[in-house]
């Protein structure tokens, strides 16, 4: 015997069935993360729990707009921390932050002459090494050549080597194998109304306008803005932070499935010893930044780590570093990205070329 549904509620579960398990594999994930005491529980616990479903052949897809609604949720919270006295301690070494930032940028070189060394074609070498989004490079990789998959590929590891692997290791060394707890702002649900309402038209506009992390940069920028203008000291309600971060890792683990990992193993196996290089250099470079700024160095690590702005930012928030800090690098860090790969890459591929006419 059939059970006949109503034909809305039954179009509703058709259009739900592609991607209702990403939210549920992930809501599962965080949960059983949060009970072992994983750092940053229900965006790294989501994104596995997700990332397991897909590679057992369940090829669930992302929640609709759940990565957009994440990063709104996120980077209001991140912007809060930002107040008066931590903006004017980065302003006050924004050209050490800068050069730190720039040298973080550098250090996709390594991936670069990697990649180069074994084959791969420049653009798809160069694509794949930028510290940018996996969607921004790919769109810029494409018009040149670029093996989009290998580029896509690259990205999406980095991505999940970074966010798997850096808070687990700040935990343990710098928290005794526990997350910090710190004593947030009490919310506000007037000022909070107002951040969500401008942060989101900020947001629109921002993606109309095709600004990559839209929602995260729009938001970010809104409710850091009012932050230190009005001197706010609030902060999201309890569990906000958390629904974010599953709606966040819910969709990332959506990156992965089985011939992820069996894609091109050598070039892959190139990309992460490129990664963890990168974040090996992070932390010379921050000591010499902290020991001419007496900054903290392990925020200046945080900083300069090739990861995304909302995950670093969490796992400072996480550790009591200073977010704000981590939060201003890592957006330095994307700008730079976005505004220089291009001219970057027309310049170096041009010399690339003499020197093989030359050849």
């Amino acid at each position: 015997m059939t059970i006949k549904l109503p034909p809305a509620l039954a179009g509703l579960l058709a259009r739900c069935k592609p991607w209702i398990l990403s939210p549920l594999a992930g809501a599962l994930g965080g949960g059983l993360a949060h009970l072992l005491g994983w750092p940053l529980p229900w965006m790294i616990g989501a994104l596995l729990g997700v990332a397991a479903l897909r590679c057992l052949g369940c090829l669930t897809l992302p929640m609709p707009h759940g990565i957009k609604v994440g990063q709104w949720i996120i980077a209001t919270g991140i912007g809060l921390h930002f107040n008066p006295a931590v903006l004017e301690q980065i302003l006050a070494h924004l050209a050490l932050v800068l050069v730190g930032t720039l040298l973080t940028v550098l250090t996709c070189v390594i991936g670069i002459v990697l990649h180069r060394r074994h084959g791969e074609s420049f653009a798809t070498a160069y694509f794949a090494s930028m510290p940018g989004g996996a969607s921004e490079m790919v769109n810029l990789g494409r018009p040149h050549g670029a093996e989009l998959q290998h580029v896509a590929a690259s990205h999406s590891l980095r991505m999940m080597l970074v966010l798997v692997g850096i808070p687990a290791i700040y935990t343990w060394l710098f928290a005794g194998g526990q997350a910090a707890t710190i004593t947030q702002p009490g919310p506000d649900a007037g000022w909070l109304a107002l951040l969500f309402a401008l942060g989101g038209l900020v947001a629109l506009v921002f993606q109309r306008w095709r600004f990559p992390n839209a929602w995260q940069l729009g938001a970010l920028l809104v409710s850091g803005l009012f932050s230190v203008a009005f001197d706010l000291h609030i902060g999201l309600p309890d569990g906000a932070g958390e629904v974010g971060q599953w709606l966040l890792g819910s969709s990332l683990g959506c990156h992965f499935e089985r011939s992820f990992f069996r894609r091109a193993p050598a070039f892959m196996l190139r990309t992460l010893l490129a990664t963890v290089a990168a974040v090996l250099l992070a932390v010379p470079i921050a000591l010499l930044m902290s020991w001419g700024s007496g900054l903290d160095a392990r925020t200046l690590v945080l900083g300069m780590v090739p990861g995304g702005i909302a995950e670093m930012s969490l796992t400072a928030e996480a550790l009591g570093l200073v977010v704000p800090l981590v939060t201003a690098m890592q957006v330095l860090r994307l700008l730079l990205v976005l505004f220089l790969a291009r001219p970057v890459f027309r310049f170096w591929s041009g010399r690339v070329m003499q020197e093989g006419d030359a050849g």
